[in-house]
């Protein structure tokens, strides 16, 4: 299981479009179902169903597996964090809803708080 596999589950996921997930993710829509078949390889089980209106849904496997690779991935962002900015006032910032968030959302919040801490305004 490879990382990149799980970012494009996760954006295929929240779209439920491989081709919106694609283009949110600037890769071609066969590099995401390429990623989403090796992930589904991996896994043993399909994770989304195929419908005829170029959309997707998630299977009972795919729709289990979703919170886990969200976790995944926030450790992921978390641990990245950390070994940026490895201060000891750095860990005294962090909350728990900060790290309740994913995505874009997270980083973006922790570019934020990266600002402030620097002596600009947010």
């Amino acid at each position: 299981m490879e990382l990149q596999h799980l970012r494009a589950f996760r954006e295929v996921a929240r779209e439920l479009s491989f081709t919106r997930a694609a283009h949110n993710l600037h890769y071609s829509q066969p590099a995401v179902t390429a990623q989403i078949k090796g992930l589904e390889e991996d896994m043993g089980a399909s994770l989304f169903q195929r419908r005829g209106n170029r959309s997707v849904e998630l299977t009972p496997a795919g729709a289990r597996l979703r919170p886990l690779a969200e976790r995944i991935l926030e450790l992921v962002e978390t641990a990245q964090y950390e070994i940026a900015d490895p201060t000891p006032s750095a860990a005294a910032r962090r909350t728990a809803p900060q790290a309740a968030m994913t995505g874009r959302f997270a980083t973006d919040r922790l570019a934020t708080d990266r600002l402030v801490d620097r002596g600009g305004r947010a």
